[in-house]
Order: structure tokens, then C-alpha cells, then sequence
């Protein structure tokens, strides 16, 4: 009968258990010989790190990432470059380009026309930066912001530039940032997860997203993020079914985890325990997500603040004020997709209309936050996964042109968080396509991030397969120049 019970348990005969043992063995002394600390828990020991408690003092405690899917053009938004604009249709000169790669779309065009922005350009604020004219509310704010004009990366095409912003990694199965904050930092609600995402479609040219880019990859699933929808369910599945109460759905609950706690115990998978918090977050949020949904009691002047489009559940507008709520309210790590940047043609037309989506609300929500006192800890960031050409993608128009991608200089922005308030960081050449000064990498923009939340990159690590994984990977360091 125990013979019987224990094949039944492990779904395996007593001959192929035995046969499986002895590889394992092997397996285990050879790992223990070429890695001596593997099955000890040294390595987490000697990285100094426990989930939840920061190497040091941090400066933000959250982070809501409004990024821009698709990649809007750096030259028509803050890096005015008038050199362009003189030199409309010149070929770019071959000693800039010097040979660097192309994507399938320009690299068998003959010539390549350069073209300036048909927008103009105004300095602002008490910094005299640069910003375009189709941002007038981000304008306003431009002191509150660190512009970065030297982001680069290797990334050419979307979808792993995409995935290296938001995982550290251009392929799959990473975690996400927002992933490895969960992880790094805990919950400050115990009702909200600690990773929400939320998504928004423009009315340009749109790249997919989806939901490998907020994935848990090798981590526990309770970190993975958790999408809010605009339907009448902003989180689906989370409501009672019909003829449950609450009462009913508790006592469900208690049984599940009773089952679940057992399964734990014979099995140890650290899964199992994470499939029970979940239950209990589902539970708890269905009291909590409601409230936090509801705009009903935001003021007009907030409204007015956010735009009228704050009340249409979807639109980028709602997106920042439900991200100010979750935020004020302990969510860890908010991140934003607005779709539609993708302006390979048309441009001048296109672009106009997805700025004036995000304009508004983007300076609302910075406007908003430090009315609150919350600016000084939670970071802000506003940008895509690369940039754009400084020539004409296919048949060339001044007023009406595309551009291709650009993974070489493009411009992102932060705000709050221990950042430096009204600076412009790095520098590209007159004609918007290298980098002259102060290059950030994405590695380096990601280890910036984790410093500003009290975590050393190189420590936050996770072992997976015998390896020590971290965000940055194997690189990055952290950009001190534009920190307070």
C-alpha cells in the first residue's frame, strides 16, 4: 500500500525514480564543484539583500512610468536641432551616418534627405530649455523636469527595444521593472498589488503591447503586474459570481487555503504560497479597487487640471489621475502604455494629435503630485523605446514626411524622486544623430532607478538556474550628474 501511495504521489515507477536519482546526483556534485556556494544560500548572503528592505535610505518610494509606445521623434519634441531645417532635403553626409546599421525600411533608400521639424521651438522656464510647441502644458513644468537628451540603445526594432526598457533583457521571460521593485520593495498596501499597469490607445500609427512586458519572468507570480482594464470590471475576474456573497466567498477562501497550505507543506513549492496570496489580494481588492476607480469625488479644479478626458475610463488623461491615486494610495511601481507613436509617414499630422493626448495630463500629474507633497518620493519618467531619424523615411515633403528608427540619441524626461529639477543632461550633434556628451544607456538608466529606491543594482539579484540574474544584467551604472 505505501509502495503503491508513493508511485501514486510522485506519478513515477520505483525503477525510473532510481535511474532519475542518480543523474540528479551527478547534476548536484558537478554544480557543487564548479559553483561551491550554489545550494548553500551564500550567494543572497554575500549579495546582502532580503526582499522588502533597501540597501539604503532611499529617495523615492514608487515610481509611475508614462511611457510612450512607439517611440515619439526627439527632434520634435526637445531636441530642437535648426540645422536641419536649414539644410532641408540635403543628403545626411556620410561622415555622420559612418555606416551604422539601418532598419529594412530605409536601407535601401539611395539617398537620405534630412528634414527639420515642421513645429517650432521656445525656450522656457527659468532654465531657457528647449520644448516644442506641441507641448504648451509640459512647457509650463519644464523646471520640474530632467530632460535627457542622450539616451541611446541597441535595440532597433520595437519589439525588443520595448522589452529591453521594461525587463533589462531584448528577449523574453525577464521580469519586468516594475517586477523587480515588487520584489526588492514589498507592498506599502497590503490591499493594492505592488505592480499595476494600465493602458492607453493614441490616435497614431500603434505598436502592440502585452503581457510578457509586465511579466513575473522567474520570480514569484505575486510580483507579477496587474493590468487595470476601462470596461465596467477595471480588473476581471475579481467580482463575487452570481449568488455569492461575501460571507460565501470568505468561507471559500478559508477551505481554498486550507487545501492550498497542505499542498504547500507536501510539496514546498514556493508557487502554492504565492497562489494563496493572491486569493487574499483578489479579496481584499474588491473592496479597495472599487474606491480607488471612483473620480466622483475629485474636485473640478483637479478635473479642470487633468482635462476633461480624466473622466473617460481609457484615455491616457484618466490613466494619470487613477496613476496619482494608486500611487497616494501605496502602489509601488505604476506603469503607463500609451500606444500610437509610431510615425514611419505623416508625421506632422499624427503627432500633433498624440501630443496633445499626453500633454495635459502628463504636466497634471507632476502639478498634481507636488501639490500633494508627494513629487519629492515618487519618480516620474515620460518616454519610448528609441528614437527617430533625422532624415525623411521614403518620398521626401517638408510637410509631410516619417521617420524611421533612431536607437543611436533620443530624449526622455524624470521628474521627482531625487532628480534634479530644471536640467537638460547629455548632448547629440547639430544633426540629431550622435551622441556628443554624457551618453546614458538603458542599463545605466535602469541601475538610476533602482539607486533612487535604496538598492544597489548590482546587489538586487535573483539565482534562477544557477545563475545570479539581476535588472542591468551584467552592465550599467548609475547617472550621479542628475541626481540631488
Amino acid at each position: 500500500m505505501e509502495n503503491e501511495l508513493l508511485q501514486h504521489g510522485l506519478n513515477i515507477s520505483r525503477r525510473k525514480f532510481l535511474s532519475r536519482l542518480s543523474i540528479g546526483l551527478g547534476s548536484v556534485a558537478l554544480g557543487s564543484l564548479l559553483v561551491p556556494d550554489l545550494f548553500s544560500g551564500a550567494a543572497e548572503e554575500e549579495a546582502g539583500f532580503m526582499p522588502g528592505i533597501p540597501h539604503f535610505a532611499p529617495k523615492a518610494k514608487r515610481v509611475i512610468y508614462l511611457f510612450q509606445n512607439g517611440a515619439p521623434s526627439q527632434l520634435e519634441t526637445f531636441d530642437y536641432k535648426p540645422v536641419l531645417n536649414k539644410m532641408m532635403g540635403q543628403d545626411l553626409p556620410e561622415s555622420i551616418r559612418n555606416g551604422q546599421r539601418l532598419t529594412g525600411m530605409t536601407s535601401g533608400q539611395k539617398s537620405f534627405p534630412l528634414v527639420g521639424s515642421y513645429y517650432k521651438f521656445n525656450q522656457h522656464g527659468e532654465s531657457g530649455t528647449w520644448v516644442s510647441e506641441i507641448f504648451p502644458h509640459m512647457s509650463k513644468i519644464v523646471d520640474d523636469l530632467c530632460i535627457i537628451r542622450s539616451m541611446h540603445t541597441e535595440a532597433i526594432n520595437h519589439d525588443p527595444a520595448l522589452t529591453f526598457f521594461q525587463t533589462g533583457a531584448q528577449q523574453g521571460n525577464r521580469p519586468s521593472m516594475g517586477s523587480w521593485v515588487s520584489y526588492g520593495l514589498g507592498t506599502e498596501n497590503k490591499n493594492l498589488p505592488a505592480f499595476c499597469v494600465l493602458l492607453s490607445r493614441g490616435k497614431g500609427n500603434g505598436q502592440g503591447v502585452y503581457s510578457k512586458l509586465w511579466s513575473n519572468g522567474f520570480l514569484d507570480s505575486i510580483h507579477q503586474g496587474v493590468q487595470f482594464s476601462s470596461g465596467e470590471n477595471p480588473i476581471l475576474y475579481l467580482q463575487d459570481p452570481a449568488g455569492m456573497d461575501r460571507a460565501a466567498r470568505r468561507k471559500m477562501l478559508d477551505k481554498v487555503a486550507e487545501l492550498n497550505d497542505i499542498q504547500l507543506k507536501h510539496f514546498g513549492d514556493p508557487e502554492i504560497a504565492a497562489k494563496i496570496q493572491q486569493y487574499e489580494m483578489a479579496y481584499r481588492m474588491q473592496t479597495a479597487v472599487p474606491e480607488i476607480m471612483d473620480v466622483s469625488n475629485e474636485s473640478d479644479d483637479i478635473v479642470k487640471l487633468y482635462g476633461s478626458e480624466c473622466l473617460v475610463p481609457g484615455t491616457f488623461a484618466a490613466n494619470c489621475l487613477l496613476a496619482r491615486k494608486l500611487s497616494e494610495n501605496g502602489v509601488r511601481f505604476i506603469q503607463l502604455y500609451h500606444q500610437g507613436w509610431d510615425q514611419h509617414g505623416n508625421l506632422p499630422n499624427e503627432m500633433r494629435g498624440q501630443a496633445k493626448d499626453v500633454d495635459q495630463p502628463s504636466a497634471a500629474l507632476i502639478t498634481d503630485l507636488k501639490q500633494r507633497g508627494l513629487l519629492d518620493e515618487t519618480l516620474v519618467i515620460w518616454g519610448g523605446e528609441f528614437g527617430r531619424t533625422n532624415y525623411c523615411q521614403g518620398k521626401f515633403a517638408e510637410d509631410n514626411y516619417g521617420r524611421d528608427h533612431h536607437p543611436r540619441c533620443f530624449t526622455i524626461w524624470m521628474a521627482g524622486g531625487g532628480i534634479k529639477p530644471g536640467m537638460v543632461y547629455g548632448e547629440t550633434d547639430e544633426f540629431g544623430y550622435n551622441i556628443v556628451k554624457n551618453p546614458v544607456h538603458v542599463n545605466d538608466f535602469h541601475a538610476t532607478i533602482l539607486n533612487q529606491l535604496g538598492f544597489d543594482h548590482e546587489r538586487l539579484t535573483y539565482r534562477f538556474q544557477g545563475r545570479r540574474y539581476r535588472l542591468t544584467d551584467v552592465a550599467g551604472h548609475v547617472v550621479r550628474d542628475i541626481l540631488t
